[in-house]
């Protein structure tokens, strides 16, 4: 049950749909339609977590760069 914090499903129209890039092997073992959405209340915060989630992961190894295709969507 949504809190009066929490934007119900239908007020969170800006999104961020996750996939992998194609060639990646990760593609072989989730399919190569795989995608998954994330919703948000506002613009700003899909477009901060946007950001994070683009960025090399504090914990990766030198060289290592995130391998997904990240694209903003409204509904």
């Amino acid at each position: 049950m949504p809190t009066p914090e929490t934007p119900t499903a239908a007020a969170q129209r800006f999104g961020i749909r996750v996939s992998a890039p194609p060639g990646d092997p990760f593609r072989r073992l989730v399919g190569e339609d795989w995608h998954s959405f994330r919703w948000f209340a506002t613009r700003e915060d899909r477009d901060r977590t946007m950001q994070e989630m683009a960025e090399r992961h504090r914990y990766s190894r030198i060289g290592d760069v995130p391998s997904i295709v990240l694209e903003a969507v409204e509904r």
